[in-house]
């Protein structure tokens, strides 16, 4: 069971790890807000069109499943939104490991609200990958705590979005082992699209300085960038879609733990790609944060 939901941990962590970094590039052209409504349109549109090729997986009624989505969607519409506005703050190459703790996160939460066993070792795994996040989200100044400040906005955005994130996992598991993965995710989707689109909607109307960090840069959606999109879209259908069969056969904990590890992709891609540079400690505290993350998925 642990395999089962290692693997398909890891199957959603390269989906979104294909999302982080086509949406990183779009981001930064049309604003996070935009991104989140275009993705999620075409996301809604992939699983509405499976599930008219896959009828059985609604189950005898989905109606159930799908109301209980919703409130879901709406949830993580504000997880999707402080994420890609961190990824436009960035550097993502900080920003993308601050956020893989949320796996460590949904291990205590897994432990706390769904009563999921947490031995003292995966204890101290969780306890590491903590420490790795703070050392990738500060720098030292003069080498000295007193001068220790957070690395920008866009750090600050990545650690309400491990909160939001965290709990999303564990929120979602109940109502899909109840009514499918198929009828609940179909519900989140179109909660998470609409609650985009109100927003987008009031961000453009009133046109308000509070909502330009999700608006801008405001520049022409050109092709190149609805290829990203679509591209973004479909990879988060893939992704969503294993980790709730996840969810579903296995711990929550460990499919939510794995799938966390999306974001080294966009570390790999910046590094590589983009020519973001990290900082010695910072480089420490990736090493810590890898550490604690493996010493979990290997106690479990």
């Amino acid at each position: 069971m642990l395999v089962t939901g290692l693997v398909h941990g890891l199957l959603a962590a390269a989906g979104w790890g294909v999302v982080d970094i086509a949406g990183a590039l779009a981001v930064r052209r049309i604003g996070s807000l935009r991104v989140q409504v275009i993705t999620l349109t075409v996301g809604v549109a992939s699983f509405a069109a499976f599930a008219l090729l896959r009828p059985d997986l609604l189950g005898a009624d989905p109606i159930p499943g799908v109301l209980a989505g919703l409130p879901l969607g709406m949830f993580a519409a504000a997880g999707y939104i402080t994420y890609m506005t961190a990824l436009r703050l960035g550097p993502i190459s900080v920003v993308s490991p601050v956020t893989v703790s949320y796996g460590g996160l949904s291990v205590v939460l897994a432990v706390a609200l769904r009563g999921e066993s947490l031995t003292g070792l995966q204890a101290a795994g969780a306890l590491l990958a903590t420490l790795g996040v703070v050392l990738t989200a500060v720098v030292l100044e003069g080498g000295t705590l007193r001068g220790a400040r957070i690395v920008g906005p866009g750090v600050a955005m990545a650690l309400l979005t491990v909160v939001l994130f965290g709990l999303l996992g564990v929120l979602m598991a109940g109502p899909i082992r109840d009514d499918g993965w198929l009828p609940v995710l179909l519900g989140s989707r179109i909660g998470n699209l609409a609650a985009g689109v109100a927003l987008l909607a009031v961000a453009a109307g009133t046109g308000s300085n509070r909502f330009r960090v999700v608006l801008e840069p405001g520049h022409p959606l050109t092709r190149r960038i609805l290829a990203l999109l679509v591209v973004a879209g479909i990879g988060d259908t893939a992704a969503f879609a294993v980790f709730a069969i996840g969810l579903e056969q296995a711990p929550v904990w460990i499919v939510t733990l794995a799938s966390s590890l999306g974001p080294v992709l966009v570390v790999i891609f910046a590094i590589l790609q983009l020519g973001e540079r990290l900082r010695p400690g910072q480089w420490a505290g990736l090493a810590a944060l890898a550490a604690g993350l493996g010493v979990l998925a290997l106690t479990g």
